[in-house]
């Protein structure tokens, strides 16, 4: 199996099946003397992790990061960073009954017929579990964008239709609403409509879908490439690759396609901080390159594909058969609840790796190096 690296310069390599002795990450890249501690990883990991809330898997996972090398006297050395983090609540007796099924909605048949073999417990490399690497390592991308004054916050959107009408442009107020929320919405009136319709879906065995909105704080101008290394075109490869998405889109997004040129554009206009735009359709980015406005975006989840309903489906052979889960068995009502620090991660890791790209970009930029 290849393609587990993603990424120019700032690169990771995730390894690790979610019920094998853990999960890991391998950062290259990173350049040396960044203060970095466990804690800080440690947060990030905390906030993915299941059984925080009744509405994420019961799976009862600690996620305690261990630093393995890149790392002396609190802060890189500019060698690998290695991350790695045990599995410890695994139980994979609830796959048994189903190993020889083709669940709806999930990738048994691709995967069987891919690689002529298929992990049957939990999906193995397929699962959501592989996330935490990607969260180890996108706390590191975190570390590295404040030394650059750049910050980002995701949160609910939309859940199963009903959806948040205006989003806080302030990121620390956004921030707060967000932490005091069970699910993630920065507004008590939707959170308590989707807490609701969630309750309902779960106690029918049902799952929802949602939708996770990105907003950072104004990013340097000139990130990203014209041609193949766009800043949302590695924004949209960075957010299609996590389980469940289904779509992606930057500032106006599809609406975009609804509007004329003459709403759409964006002014340019002369303040106190310099060039500026009057509003932000283009979601901070022109022709690929930023432009100094705050990024927007959004990431589309799939309903969970794990249900308590009883589906039909077929054997591995071809056979006629149904597919209801184990009693015990543990999954997410809708896994766009716990995507919000893998979102954030994975924008993190695009924009440092940007960042890093961008000091070959100009002469005058790269410094003195003689």
């Amino acid at each position: 199996m290849g393609s587990n690296q993603f990424g120019q310069i700032f690169r990771i390599t995730t390894w690790g099946e979610t019920h094998g002795k853990g999960v890991g990450v391998v950062i290259d890249g990173c350049p040396a003397n960044l203060p970095i501690d466990e804690c800080m990883i440690q947060k990030e990991l905390d906030r993915r992790r299941p059984g925080a809330s009744p509405f994420t898997s019961p799976r009862n996972e600690p996620d305690r990061v261990e630093i393995l090398s890149g790392l002396f006297d609190g802060k890189t050395t500019g060698a690998p960073i290695s991350l790695f983090v045990p599995n410890k609540d695994v139980d994979s007796s609830k796959y048994e009954p189903i190993k020889e099924l083709i669940r709806p909605g999930h990738a048994d048949y691709t995967y069987a017929q891919k690689y002529g073999n298929r992990d049957h417990r939990g999906s193995g490399r397929a699962s959501a579990r592989e996330t935490v690497a990607r969260v180890a390592a996108g706390a590191i991308a975190k570390a590295l964008l404040q030394h650059f004054n750049i910050d980002l916050v995701a949160h609910i959107k939309e859940i199963g239709g009903i959806a948040l009408e205006k989003t806080p442009t302030d990121l620390e107020k956004l921030k707060k609403l967000r932490e005091a929320s069970a699910i993630g919405c920065p507004c008590p009136k939707t959170e308590k409509e989707m807490v609701n319709l969630l309750m309902q879906t779960k106690a029918e065995g049902d799952s929802l879908g949602g939708i996770v909105e990105l907003i950072t704080s104004p990013l340097p101008l000139g990130l990203g490439e014209p041609l193949f290394e766009k800043c949302e075109a590695n924004l949209a490869k960075a957010m299609m690759s996590l389980p469940a998405t289904k779509g992606f889109e930057i500032g106006s997004g599809f609406a975009g396609a609804r509007m004329k040129g003459s709403k759409h554009n964006d002014t340019f206009v002369k303040n106190d901080k310099g060039i500026q735009t009057t509003t932000n359709h283009a979601g901070g980015l022109l022709g690929g390159i930023t432009n100094g406005m705050p990024l927007t975006a959004r990431v589309a989840f799939k309903p969970t594909s794990s249900i308590a309903q009883t589906q039909k489906t077929l054997t591995q052979k071809g056979e006629l058969s149904s597919v209801t889960l184990p009693e015990g068995s543990r999954h997410d009502p809708c896994v766009a609840l716990r995507a919000l620090p893998i979102v954030e991660a994975m924008a993190a890791l695009v924009i440092a790796d940007l960042l890093l790209m961008n000091q070959t970009a100009n002469l005058s930029s790269m410094g003195n190096y003689l």
